[in-house]
């Protein structure tokens, strides 16, 4: 379902902004984000990539808890 090569920078606001996530802490290349949710807090880390190899960006999703298709729903 890969849809086109998105970047660590652009996934990161996209986590943002369509699913309320907040940045929380940053350690060399990686970006921590977090949101409070009913069943307790979701955090996931991000790259900051030129581009997220397709393994890279499931695995962010699946921290996230955010299903593939509601993600690549939100790319304008």
């Amino acid at each position: 379902m890969f849809k086109k090569p998105i970047s660590g920078k652009r996934m990161i606001s996209i986590l943002c902004k369509e699913f309320r996530f907040k940045w929380i802490s940053q350690k060399g290349s990686h970006i921590k984000l977090k949101k409070e949710a009913p069943q307790g807090e979701i955090i996931t880390v991000i790259p900051l990539h030129k581009e997220l190899a397709y393994g890279t960006l499931k695995g962010v999703l699946v921290l996230a808890q955010v299903e593939e298709k509601e993600f690549w729903k939100k790319i304008k």
